[in-house]
């Protein structure tokens, strides 16, 4: 195991709030925007999930780290967050499957972070001020410099990050022999969703963010997948005209997360940032079409304008969150096409939701109309 030493660390907010706390993994700095998520296991599957790309992640588990890393339970190639805060940064593991420690895995990845610190105070604080920039140093310990380092980060409005985490080359996933294809755009895409897919007998191929539909087309899917990812909805023009041609061509087209906000931006629905998103695996919502209610995982600091989906034409709503009566969920009339906000295919969290892949694949065959 790497050595490891506590050495004392700062986290600075945007509002100038400061925490002291002690360094975990990489000594060094990082800034980004400062979130929290409530799922109380999975952070492995959390740290590697590229939707939270470019942004400081606070684990409201008291534990992080005490079950150890395992290679197989990953959502991506690298850890996407930009930085971890926690309580109890768990360096000992008690699972014998583990393949190292939570410090040599932020520590070959470049990660920086910060441990023991009063994280229910910090939660209580993002919860009522809003999700706000912040900078963690275990390098750094003037608070002027730190300052004039968080003053250059940009906001996360505007910042168009899928193409940053999405893959470089078209790439296939599952059994060629499969008897259903399925396009993916990659904005950041989960492993879990490809594996989905997989065992429902379905062949993908991920083609890059910035795909044109007409370039997809041509691999001759029977249906169109649009992916999670991180960034601003309204920054990507690309994927929206993307979006627009999918549903122009009336194939069927599934989206999660981002791909969610991204058919309402293309049926003319406003995205908005959300004072502090929903991040978590215990998420209420109901299904109004089948009334029933499902506990989801969801991550996302950006939703869908409800105002504007109520008073839209061009779809109706599918789900609700019970929790603040956000939009969860959109089906397009007249089209074969259907998003929801969260992630059915959790990792980490409740399958309560992976009927929705299985909605899918009935549309792709004609079984399920709407």
């Amino acid at each position: 195991m790497t050595n490891y030493a506590k050495l004392p660390a700062i986290l600075l907010l945007a509002d100038g709030t400061v925490f002291y706390g002690k360094a975990a993994g990489k000594i060094g700095t990082t800034t980004g925007e400062i979130c929290f998520n409530t799922g109380m296991t999975g952070y492995q599957e959390v740290f590697t999930d590229p939707s939270y790309f470019g942004q400081i992640l606070v684990a409201t588990n008291a534990h992080i780290g005490n079950y150890g890393i395992h290679k197989d339970e990953v959502e991506s190639d690298s850890i996407k967050i930009a930085g971890l805060v926690c309580k109890n940064y768990n360096i000992q593991y008690s699972r014998k499957e583990a393949t190292e420690s939570i410090q040599d895995y932020f520590q070959n990845e470049n990660i920086v972070g910060i441990s023991d610190i009063d994280t229910r105070a910090l939660v209580r604080h993002i919860r009522d001020k809003g999700a706000m920039n912040a900078i963690i140093s275990s390098e750094i310990t003037d608070l002027q410099e730190l300052k004039n380092k968080l003053d250059e980060v940009p906001p996360m409005s505007g910042l168009e990050l899928s193409s940053v985490v999405s893959t470089k080359e078209p790439y296939y996933y599952g059994n060629p022999e499969a008897p259903l294809k399925v396009a993916a755009l990659d904005l950041g895409i989960k492993k879990n969703i490809l594996r989905n897919f997989d065992d429902r007998g379905v062949y993908v191929k991920v083609f890059p963010a910035k795909t044109s539909f007409e370039e997809m087309e041509k691999w001759g899917a029977d249906g169109y997948f649009i992916s999670n990812g991180p960034g601003d909805p309204a920054a990507m023009p690309y994927g929206i005209e993307t979006v627009k041609a999918v549903l122009a061509a009336n194939k069927p087209m599934f989206g999660i997360c981002l791909g969610h906000q991204l058919l309402a931006e293309a049926n003319g629905i406003g995205t908005m940032k959300m004072f502090n998103g929903h991040r978590g695996l215990n998420h209420p919502v109901k299904n109004i079409i089948k009334n029933h209610c499902e506990v989801t995982s969801q991550n996302h600091g950006f939703g869908v304008i409800p105002e504007e989906v109520k008073n839209s034409d061009k779809v109706e709503i599918t789900h609700i969150n019970l929790n603040d009566d956000s939009i969860e969920g959109i089906r397009v009339k007249g089209k074969k096409a259907f998003s929801v906000q969260y992630h059915p295919e959790s990792s980490p969290g409740p399958h309560d939701s992976r009927y929705l892949f299985d909605d899918f694949i009935a549309m792709i065959k004609g079984e399920l109309v709407w």
